[in-house]
């Protein structure tokens, strides 16, 4: 009955409070369109970086300190007007040391929403923390009817650098995106841009998108974003960006995605785990520019591998989770047969480059240790504003299944010690045709006995093959099924390492 009372307290003092849109409206307004956005950010860039910070004293909270931090249920945006969408704010502070303004837009004008306690509950382990009004936030999610038309569902994150994730119906939040990646994986060490400053359009009374714009910073580079989302059973994001490097920009990746992988089939002996896999995505997927469809299952090596897929005007990549089966995981927590799939579709030609893909190594699923992104063949140039468009798909399967597509992975020692077996499964949608081709290569050693067979009522195609490596140390593995000497199932690509 205590807890009743607390919790209707709550709720009758959210009510009864100012809301942050009538905070806001107290102070002045500024015109707002992308076009100033853009404007603003190209004056920026003419001037050096300057990292906002917090207050002395108000970033030092601990992980339990900042986990008693609680947004009060009703004081989101938006949340006593007829909208089919609310934004929660996050508080500062612990690991989020990089305080970030937040603005309304209404009609063109823009105001700002300064920091206040009264919208946090605090718990017994957090301390009070005294309204200073320039702190700013850390961060932004947002609400709508994803799953039931009377729920508000959390469905979209922006917080931490320029990192944001989000999920379609029915999902739990697994990989992230990026708005920009720089010198990933270089020996001089990578830089981290920052969303320093969110303006959120008010969307019209059931509206079925809304609209986020985001201002981007680092010492390299200063970049206007805008973002137009329309959650549901896919949940669509159109990026619009404008980057104005601040001095030459040559290791970039445009479109960046962070994930996880630990491990499945392909490495499982490595580690002393009950369950079968443990990934937020298993694969890599591409749709080259010439139209061939490309698998690479994700690996957690034992040191640093970089890889890159050359290409001109992708159609588009995504780091994807396949196994959509409960049973494939044994995960009942963690739920990674609900992790979303997430593909990048450029918007326009986006001409020479490759798909770079980073695995790190790590032996905790708490690292997201997997990164790929868009690697422009020309640099990016110093005061030369550049357009970049493209669109996010976050799902759960996004490409269609005209080709027989890869559904496992499994290597071992094979019989002859000097040799590897693997073994990868296909599911096409349809018969398998009796007279289908395995065509295995590899750039160093030898494919030995490479053969294939239907293994299951459902027709999946089991091939198996042994890589003779000889005195290599690495094999770039690449396998097909040719139907009458045409593709009938995707690309299968391996990099083994001994």
């Amino acid at each position: 009955m205590i807890a009743v009372r607390l919790a209707l307290a709550v709720v009758i003092l959210a009510l009864l409070s100012p809301t942050l849109e009538s905070k806001a409206q107290e102070r002045p307004a500024t015109p707002f369109s992308r076009e100033l956005l853009i404007a603003r950010a190209a004056e920026l860039a003419k001037t050096d970086f300057v990292q906002p910070t917090l207050p002395p004293g108000k970033e030092r909270l601990t992980y339990d300190q900042y986990r008693a931090i609680r947004f009060q249920n009703g004081a989101s945006i938006w949340s006593r007007e007829n909208r089919t969408f609310t934004v929660d704010l996050f508080h500062p502070g612990f690991i989020y040391e990089t305080p970030v303004d937040i603005n309304l837009v209404v009609g063109g004008q823009a105001r700002r929403v300064f920091f206040t306690n009264e919208i946090f509950e605090y718990g017994p382990e957090a301390p009070t923390v005294e309204i200073d009004e320039d702190m700013g936030y850390s961060g932004l999610r947002v609400r709508a009817p994803i799953n039931a038309p009377d729920v508000l569902d959390e469905f979209l994150v922006f917080q931490g650098a320029s990192y944001f994730r989000a999920v379609a119906k029915n999902q739990v939040y697994g990989l992230s995106a990026r708005g920009l990646a720089l010198r990933t994986a270089r020996p001089e060490g990578e830089e981290f841009p920052v969303f320093t400053e969110f303006w959120l359009e008010r969307p019209p009374e059931a509206a079925d998108e809304i609209v986020i714009h985001a201002m981007l910073e680092s010492p390299s580079v200063v970049g206007a974003y805008s973002f137009t989302i329309r959650p549901g059973e896919e949940t669509l994001m159109d990026v619009l960006a404008t980057l104005f490097p601040r001095r030459d920009i040559a290791a970039f990746g445009v479109a960046p995605l962070t994930s996880m992988f630990l491990f499945d089939a392909s490495n499982s002996g490595r580690f002393d785990d009950f369950r079968d896999a443990v990934h937020d995505s298993g694969g890599l997927e591409i749709l080259t520019g010439a139209g061939e469809r490309v698998w690479r299952p994700l690996a957690n090596p034992r040191t640093l591998q970089v890889s890159a897929f050359i290409d001109r005007d992708p159609r588009g990549f995504g780091l994807v989770q396949r196994k959509r089966n409960i049973t494939d995981y044994e995960d009942y927590e963690a739920r990674y047969d609900l992790r979303p799939s997430l593909w990048v579709e450029p918007l326009g030609k986006w001409g020479d480059g490759h798909v770079e893909l980073v695995e790190i190594p790590t032996e905790r699923e708490i690292h997201d240790n997997i990164v790929v992104y868009w690697q422009p063949a020309q640099p990016l140039k110093a005061g030369q504003g550049t357009d970049v468009s493209y669109r996010l798909r976050w799902s759960n399967e996004p490409l269609d299944h005209s080709l027989a597509r890869v559904a496992s992975t499994r290597t071992g020692q094979s019989l002859n010690a000097a040799r590897r077996d693997f073994v990868v499964d296909f599911r096409g949608n349809g018969p398998v045709p009796e007279d289908l081709e395995v065509k295995a290569t590899t750039s160093n050693g030898s494919i030995i006995n490479p053969r294939g067979r239907v293994v299951t009522p459902d027709d999946t195609y089991r091939v198996g093959f042994e890589l003779e490596p000889g005195r290599g140390d690495l094999a770039e593995l690449r396998l097909v099924l040719l139907a009458d000497g045409e593709p009938w199932s995707e690309t299968w690509l391996y990099r083994w390492t001994r």
